[in-house]
């Protein structure tokens, strides 16, 4: 079992007929719980009847949320999702809210001194506040794990490559790394040559690359380790992302080998892609099964 804590935003996400509380660092912790890790949340929602509810989700989820924080003043996190024919999202995110300022505190400092991994993303840190805790969280984290999380117009290549150049693990998906690496001025179109000026250029030897319905690649100890994918019909692919990369952090921090935990990870992303939302509880023996039937 691996201490581990999530830094970041929690919401909700608004679909037009529903509502789904999420955030990436909250999909990540959930699935990560769920997977049998001690799971710490930093966060800040609002003092509002969205904010209990996500309280009160954080805690059956058995997620600790001693470092949870409430302001009095900005809302909890909303985002507007637009689901297109093939449940592909795309976001509009209000702000400011609550989690944009996420103070320094005692109690974050003292779990993340304790954790095997922080787990952090790039959008958090489209304000001052939160971004300043997390640059100071990141000074005392042990193994960091930046989830790179693209959403114009809230970051910049300079912000970017400070975040990256601070991660032991990188996670981008296909469209991020080439985006980022241009940015950078390397162009190339090959998804291995990109990893590989990424590693070279953020001194970060583990990389792992997300294809959507076609799977991904991992980069670990200078090896490339690769998944097809999982064919499934898709209802929507919210936190589909995260739970695979919690899935993948799992594995990797019980040192499960790089094939087995991308496989493994891979299955847990086509499951959720296939359900609605983004955290469905799933078992691990559902896991399993449902590799062996798409291997039969």
């Amino acid at each position: 079992m691996a201490n581990i804590t999530c830094f970041g935003e929690v919401l909700w996400d608004v679909f037009p007929t529903h509502k789904k509380i999420g955030g990436a660092p909250l999909n990540v912790a959930v699935r990560l719980q769920s997977l049998e890790n001690n799971v710490y949340i930093i966060t800040k929602v609002g003092e509002d009847d969205n904010g209990q509810k996500i309280k009160d989700f954080i805690k059956e989820n058995n997620v600790n949320k001693v470092a949870l924080q409430i302001d009095e003043e900005l809302k909890t996190g909303k985002v507007k999702v637009l689901l297109d024919d093939n449940g592909c999202a795309s976001y509009d995110i209000m702000f400011p809210r609550a989690w944009d300022q996420i103070e320094l505190t005692e109690s974050a400092k003292k779990i993340v001194k304790v954790s095997d991994a922080f787990v952090y993303g790039s959008l958090v840190a489209r304000n001052e506040v939160s971004r300043n805790t997390l640059y100071e969280l990141l000074k005392i984290a042990k193994y960091k794990i930046f989830d790179v999380n693209l959403r114009a117009p809230y970051y910049n290549i300079e912000r970017l490559s400070y975040l990256m150049n601070e991660a032991s693990f990188i996670k981008f998906n296909d469209d991020e790394i080439i985006e980022i690496s241009e940015g950078l001025n390397f162009n190339s179109t090959s998804l291995e040559e990109n990893i590989q000026f990424i590693a070279e250029t953020t001194n970060t030897k583990s990389i792992c690359v997300t294809k959507g319905g076609s799977g991904a690649m991992l980069y670990y100890n200078d090896v490339f380790y690769y998944n097809e994918g999982y064919k499934v019909k898709v209802i929507d692919t919210v936190g589909a992302g995260d739970s695979f990369l919690a899935s993948l952090i799992n594995k990797l921090l019980k040192y499960v080998a790089p094939q087995e935990a991308l496989d493994f990870a891979c299955a847990v992303g086509a499951i959720v892609a296939s359900s609605e939302g983004a955290n469905p509880e799933i078992k691990e023996s559902d896991i399993l099964d449902f590799m062996k039937q798409k291997t039969l």
